[in-house]
């Protein structure tokens, strides 16, 4: 082979290679060129997905396009701001926040919601669930939604409360009274006691009455009655009483168990009892003597004729309202408290009195009636009224009711 062929040969070989090259670069440059051409037309924006944010740069011409090549899934109940409808433009800002369905427990009642919000409280003002101070809200309204987005609300309602008498409106969300107590920290002591069940239910308007009971001892002196013995005595007219000897009062102590409900006392039970000074008894004679009628006060005896003699000279004085009456009224047995038989002495003057004005068996004058004797007594003659004992029923009614003066004796 010629040298002059193989210089030839050589040159061709080069030229092939520098055209190779010269084609590659100019591939290269036209890749080069559209690539950045093709980056140019890009959009800068920012992407908020579920609270965290990206820039991102997209040829997509709506927000629906650019959130489906950022293999989004968009549903019903999402939040998309702006729409995916909305053009991309450069600088926009597209907010993408997730749906998720929440269980809500009203009390007995159930629901469920749709939200894209975070906390408790977002779900349920999209449900449109309102609640107030009172209510028990599980989580709290601003705790994060949980995995398991469930919420349970118990609304409160209004049950009155009695502690040891004071009453007072309280909002509960306790079903038992038990645990309305434990919520609200009241504490029973051992002899305390609540009027119903301690698990008995509540509702609204129940009220839960808490008693306090308190048992307490004092010692108190008292004094102690003395005892009151009659003896008869033949040598008393009969109806007058004396006494012998006088009554005196003892003392006892007591040991008192006292039991209060709500600060008022409800029992007392004597403990223990000590007498410290023993009482004197009152001893009084009663008169068992008869008196005995006669016709005339100069004879033996406490009768006393009808003579009208002048008032005594001595005596007590005063005046009285006198009606008169017979052996023979309405009622009457015809035998004097003092036993005088009026009906077999219709001519004794004899008066009825108040013993405790005068004293039965008393001699007595009286104004228009003469000497007497108080040997009766009567269911209306009472204080400074007499009864005047006549034969007959005309003197009676003739004698009718007057002022008079009388003295006492005897």
């Amino acid at each position: 082979m010629s040298k002059w062929f193989m210089e030839n040969l050589f040159f061709q070989s080069l030229r092939s290679k520098q055209i190779a090259v010269t084609v590659v670069s100019l591939t290269l440059f036209v890749a080069i060129t559209t690539l950045v051409l093709y980056e140019g037309t890009q959009k800068s924006v920012t992407l908020q997905v579920n609270g965290e944010e990206q820039e991102i740069k997209t040829h997509a011409h709506t927000v629906g396009t650019l959130l489906s090549d950022q293999d989004i899934e968009v549903t019903e109940h999402d939040l998309v701001t702006p729409s995916v409808n909305t053009s991309i433009e450069d600088g926009l800002s597209i907010r993408w926040e997730q749906s998720k369905q929440v269980a809500i427990q009203v009390d007995q009642e159930s629901t469920s919601v749709w939200t894209t919000g975070s906390t408790v409280a977002d779900a349920l003002a999209e449900a449109d669930i309102v609640v107030t101070e009172n209510d028990n809200v599980s989580p709290g309204l601003q705790e994060r939604l949980a995995k398991d987005n469930k919420i349970t609300v118990q609304k409160a309602f209004e049950i009155t409360l009695s502690d040891g008498g004071a009453q007072k409106k309280v909002w509960s969300t306790s079903t038992t009274v038990a645990d309305f107590l434990k919520r609200e920290n009241i504490q029973l002591n051992a002899d305390d006691r609540l009027n119903g069940k301690a698990d008995g239910y509540l509702k609204p308007g129940s009220v839960v009455e808490v008693v306090r009971v308190e048992k307490v001892t004092d010692v108190v002196e008292e004094p102690a009655n003395f005892a009151v013995e009659t003896r008869s005595d033949p040598s008393l007219l009969k109806g007058r009483e004396k006494v012998v000897q006088e009554g005196k009062k003892g003392t006892v102590s007591r040991e008192f168990e006292i039991v209060k409900e709500n600060g008022k006392e409800v029992s007392r039970k004597v403990l223990v009892e000590k007498v410290i000074a023993e009482p004197q008894k009152k001893i009084v004679a009663v008169g068992s003597k008869l008196m005995v009628a006669s016709a005339s006060s100069k004879k033996s005896g406490v009768g006393v004729s009808r003579s009208n003699s002048n008032a005594p000279s001595g005596g007590k004085e005063f005046y009285v309202t006198a009606t008169a009456y017979t052996a023979y009224c309405n009622g009457c047995s015809g035998v004097t408290k003092t036993g005088i038989n009026l009906r077999s002495n219709p001519d004794l003057k004899v008066i009825a009195v108040d013993p405790s004005v005068i004293p039965l068996g008393s001699k007595v004058w009286v104004e228009g009636y003469g000497y007497a004797v108080a040997g009766d007594t009567g269911g209306a003659i009472k204080g400074m009224k007499i009864d005047l004992h006549v034969p007959t029923k005309n003197e009676a009614y003739k004698f009718g009711r007057r002022q008079v003066k009388m003295k006492i004796i005897d």
